[in-house]
């Protein structure tokens, strides 16, 4: 019988099913024992008590999701390797994901896995031919007209909104700095999910949190 923190679903036949690998990336396996360890260093950590109940729907979600950083992370690993990058020179995290829309726009894997800098220094060279042009630069401000715009000074010490929008010339560098790092969170969120696509199998049981075919993912109100 297979533990409660372990497989999420049935194994088959008389096999030891604590075993069996719970993904293998490019054929590489990923053992059950990685996703163990994962979740202890979050029950032990600081953010313990936000945390699903092991063994709860949430629970197995939770297992699914660090399953899916630990593939992530080899991946990006296997990438980097194969392109003789190093953490040397990478960006920072505050370059690449300055706030959390950057982070909602990457998705929660690819901004937890950018934690290393080795998978920045990916991201730098995935996208470095990643560019936006002066007509998408106008085109922005001109739905966008107070995205950049200053406040106005309040009294008090306070700070109304913009009441103009400011040409164009005096914002452009802003709006462009703005589109650029957009369009390369979406171009190395698209080259990754290829490349998990094409280098990752998951064992039943450790689907993406999101596949509609696994029990666990269920919208309730």
């Amino acid at each position: 019988m297979c533990r409660a923190a372990g497989l999420l679903s049935g194994g088959a036949g008389d096999r030891d099913v604590s075993i069996q690998p719970v993904a293998t990336v490019g054929g590489a396996p990923v053992a059950l024992a990685d996703v163990d360890a994962a979740e202890a260093r979050l029950r032990g950590g600081p953010l313990a008590a936000a945390l699903p109940a092991a063994g709860t729907g949430e629970g197995r979600q939770l297992r699914r999701w660090l399953t899916q950083l630990i593939v992530t992370e080899r991946v990006v690993a296997a990438e980097a390797a194969a392109r003789g990058l190093t953490a040397g020179g990478a960006p920072t995290e505050a370059e690449l994901l300055p706030d959390v829309t950057a982070r909602l726009e990457i998705g929660s894997i690819a901004a937890a896995a950018l934690a290393d800098p080795r998978a920045r220094a990916l991201f730098a060279a995935v996208t470095a031919g990643v560019a936006v042009t002066d007509d998408d630069v106008a085109a922005y401000h001109l739905r966008n007209p107070l995205r950049f715009a200053a406040p106005t000074p309040a009294r008090h010490g306070w700070r109304a909104p913009p009441r103009s929008a400011p040409p164009l010339a005096e914002v452009r560098c802003a709006v462009a700095e703005h589109l650029l790092g957009a369009a390369r969170r979406r171009a190395f969120r698209i080259w990754l999910e290829g490349r998990r696509a094409a280098l990752v199998r998951l064992a039943p049981g450790y689907e993406h949190p999101g596949d509609p075919s696994q029990p666990d993912n269920t919208h309730r109100h």
